[in-house]
């Protein structure tokens, strides 16, 4: 058993340092004309001035068109002062799919016939200014169908939060296959011949999770799914604790409405690993102990590598620390990992964006209206 688990532990670091040897160093980018950014907002939407003044230092040019719901003051002030940059789309409330999609969908309803390129984004990231460009430059170089991101936690300075974060990192840092990716819609583009090639927005239609639906999609239809490594975009984790906790069920809970079989694979790695700490407290002795934590600060090292090489220096040292539960208890951040792997199956309810929603078979099947007020999309 205990060369089992020194096996294990090293896997479980070599896939970390995988992740950073193939950290580009180049980052090439790409700035072709007819490049789209949908991004979806709320009506409550402030205007995101720290996300406009990011999007503004993009080094590829763009027109932006945000979504809303019904008339959002924010974005038509924007749009106001940005005239022939920013466009307003309208969608109207849902009634039979998540609210984000909704608007997605209205959105890809208006693209203008020389929309070539188009880029999904939150509203809550922090994006870096070669975004667009590193997204971009697999399309144009015809070396993918569909180019992902994926999201760096930024958790606050409480436990909770930075557990949650550090759940997440062990994602993050997930050695990336092209074979095995699935996009985040908080940073994903695609070309407009790739999405009438989907029937995007058909595809869509129903769906309360966009990146899965765009993702399960194109894996039905054998597209290129490629992930760009050194774009973990940095993605704030507020609220409070409990809206930390319920993140990541959330997220969780997207993957097992739309792939019951992927939320599987997920939770058994999770629990061997867990099962493994369970058995090195109780029978494996000190060197099952000491095995695990040498091998989670080295984890912790080489994560915090990867973070400095693709975040700013703010972001970055918000983003450590989540690192810090690897360094004190690396069995708890395991323990919470499949925990919240396990509260995801124990219903079909998901609360996301001032909406309740219940799915059934990845479809919303009936929506209320959330009396409070919310942060998110």
């Amino acid at each position: 058993m205990l060369v089992i688990w020194l096996l294990l532990q090293g896997l479980t670091l070599l896939g970390v340092a995988n992740y950073l040897r193939h950290l580009p160093r180049d980052r090439q980018i790409e700035a072709p004309d007819g490049v789209v950014i949908l991004l979806s907002v709320r009506d409550e939407w402030d205007g995101g001035a720290a996300l406009i003044e990011r999007l503004k230092a993009q080094s590829a040019p763009f027109r932006l068109c945000i979504a809303t719901s019904g008339q959002c003051p924010a974005a038509e002030a924007l749009a106001e002062r940005e005239r022939g940059w920013v466009q307003i789309v309208h969608a109207g409330v849902a009634n039979d799919e998540g609210q984000k999609v909704h608007k997605l969908r209205a959105a890809l309803r208006a693209l203008r016939p020389d929309d070539r390129y188009i880029v999904f984004i939150d509203a809550d990231i922090e994006p870096p200014a070669r975004l667009v460009g590193r997204l971009l430059f697999p399309l144009v170089r015809d070396k993918a169908d569909v180019v992902t991101g994926y999201r760096l936690l930024l958790p606050r300075a409480t436990p909770v939060h930075a557990l949650i974060g550090a759940v997440e990192m062990q994602l993050a840092t997930l050695p990336r296959f092209a074979s095995a990716t699935m996009p985040w819609g908080g940073a994903m583009a695609l070309t407009r011949e790739t999405a009438e090639r989907l029937g995007l927005e058909a595809a869509m239609a129903g769906r309360l999770s966009d990146d899965m639906a765009i993702g399960l999609a194109g894996w039905r239809a054998k597209l290129r799914l490629r992930p760009v490594r050194d774009l973990l975009v940095a993605s704030p984790l507020d609220g409070d604790g409990r809206a930390a906790l319920g993140f990541g069920v959330r997220q969780y809970r997207h993957i097992v409405a739309n792939s019951p079989s992927m939320w599987m694979l997920a939770t058994l790695a999770v629990a061997v690993q867990s099962a493994g700490w369970v058995w090195a407290f109780n029978w494996g002795g000190w060197a099952a102990v000491a095995i695990g934590y040498g091998a989670a600060w080295g984890r912790a090292l080489v994560r915090a590598r990867i973070i400095a090489g693709v975040v700013d220096r703010g972001q970055a040292r918000a983003a450590r620390r989540s690192l810090w539960w690897d360094i004190a208890a690396p069995f708890v951040v395991t323990w919470c990992h499949l925990a919240l792997q396990i509260a995801a199956i124990t219903s079909s309810h998901i609360r996301w964006g001032g909406w309740d929603y219940w799915l059934q078979r990845g479809r919303v099947v009936r929506m209320a209206k959330v009396d409070q007020n919310p942060a998110g999309n």
